[in-house]
């Protein structure tokens, strides 16, 4: 399955750069994180939330960053949909 992100995803993964001062690979650890789900994509924790039913969580290159994604199997991709830190209060649910 072919991976990608959502536009969202990336402005999230932008704000975190940013408000972290995370290190100038970080899309390249990220991307890394990701490459697992290319060959298990119901690799991560379904969401129970309402909202969220549908999609699962992976643990980014950090323990804390969080990257939700969904797989749509009619088009044989997934997109992660948000990239999420664990420890802020506003995090997905």
């Amino acid at each position: 399955m072919r991976v990608e992100l959502a536009r969202r995803a990336v402005d999230d993964l932008d704000r975190l750069v940013q408000l972290l001062s995370l290190p100038a690979d970080t899309r390249t650890r990220v991307r890394r994180a990701l490459r697992p789900l290319e060959e298990l994509p119901r690799l991560g924790r379904p969401l129970e939330a309402d909202a969220w039913t549908g999609h699962r969580v992976l643990l980014g290159p950090w323990r804390w960053m969080l990257l939700v994604h969904r797989i749509d199997e009619e088009q044989e991709r997934i997109v992660v949909v948000t990239v999420q830190d664990a420890r802020s209060s506003a995090t997905v649910r």
